[in-house]
């Protein structure tokens, strides 16, 4: 199928093409005052992208029949994120599509089918018309790859200089599936650690964004939905022991914390991570490590040894999972405590993240 014939692409065409109502080129205070002009850039720039039945009743709330939740699943995930990401625009994706995927891969690590987001926009006076629009626009692709739609949101602008340009608050629920439990405490010894592909891209793209450093890389973020990803391993294997999504922190972070809420300890085997080249050599020029960088694509399963092959062959049929591979296994002890097996056939720990690699990278 040709982008031509693609509906989601005839859809986005359309979006392009519409008359603007909004004719200044900037926001301006009067975009927040609860007048025409806010009323005219919110139906002009989200509820004229978004576009659902859901949202077009421009009530105050988002109403949602509970029988279509109930006959999805059991139970309700509910999750909330705010995305300070800077720059707003960097190699492979932006602060709007950021936001949607990162509120999807949320509810979908805890086994959810997400269904419904909210959205709100913290604007700085002065931040440019056409700005707003690319990254609502790119909010709207990415909620439709998803599966998701964007049902209620909220606008406001402070005065220039009382923030960043542009701040995102998401908010999303979904429904998990009958039988399906994934939980740090579920951990047991001999189960193994899977990861979907390559860490770090994404805190190595918003670094090398910044252009505070004197250098030129093809790293892009790997800012991916994972809800598809997450329904291909749950179709071979529904007894996942625990999910998480590695964003701050890195996969070292969530290893920690599942060996701390778990009481077991984890080996990773270090040939067996994925890590770019061009990953590896920013952070050996500026003394960080791969582990702890943040990812916005990639997640950590953890399963009973005897599933791990047909779940990581579930995981490379999916296009967000093609290089997923074994990285470590679950032990008895030392509890609470991550190793990292090394290229030399040494040990060492890999411990909690203390301080910030890299802030405002989401």
């Amino acid at each position: 199928m040709t982008n031509n014939q693609n509906p989601l692409f005839q859809k986005i065409e359309q979006i392009r093409r519409r008359p603007n109502k909004v004719k200044d080129t900037a926001i301006t205070l009067a975009h927040g005052s609860g007048g025409k002009a806010m009323r005219d850039l919110i139906d002009d720039i989200f509820v004229g992208s978004f576009d659902n039945p859901i949202l077009s009743q421009l009530e105050d709330q988002a109403t949602i029949p509970l029988a279509q939740l109930i006959s999805q699943g059991d139970r309700l995930a509910f999750t909330t994120d705010s995305y300070v990401v800077d720059p707003l625009f960097f190699p492979g994706s932006n602060i709007g599509e950021l936001a949607i995927n990162g509120t999807v891969n949320d509810l979908a690590v805890s086994g959810a089918k997400p269904l419904y987001l909210t959205c709100s926009m913290i604007m700085e006076e002065g931040l440019p018309v056409e700005t707003l629009r690319q990254v609502v626009l790119s909010m709207k692709t990415a909620a439709d790859a998803a599966g998701v739609q964007i049902v209620t949101g909220d606008t406001k602008v402070v005065h220039r200089g009382s923030a960043d340009k542009l701040f995102i608050n998401t908010a999303g629920i979904g429904v998990i599936r009958d039988n399906v439990s994934s939980s740090a405490h579920q951990i047991k010894p001999g189960d193994a650690v899977i990861i979907n592909g390559k860490l770090g891209d994404h805190g190595a793209a918003i670094l090398i964004a910044r252009g505070e450093l004197a250098l030129s890389t093809d790293i892009k973020s790997d800012c991916q939905p994972l809800n598809g990803l997450v329904d291909a391993i749950l179709e071979v294997c529904p007894d996942i022991h625990a999910m998480r999504d590695a964003t701050r922190g890195g996969v070292a972070t969530v290893l920690n914390e599942f060996a701390q809420s778990s009481e077991v300890g984890i080996r990773l085997d270090e040939a067996s991570i994925p890590i770019r080249e061009e990953v590896n050599g920013v952070c050996e020029i500026l003394g960080l490590d791969p582990l702890y960088l943040a990812n916005e694509g990639k997640l950590v399963v953890i399963v009973p040894r005897s599933h791990a092959e047909s779940v990581l062959s579930a995981m490379k049929s999916h296009p967000a999972g093609k290089d997923s591979c074994i990285v470590g296994e679950v032990i008895d002890s030392p509890a609470g405590v991550v190793l990292l097996q090394t290229a030399f056939g040494a040990e060492r720990i890999v411990d909690m993240l203390v301080g910030d690699q890299l802030p405002r990278i989401c």
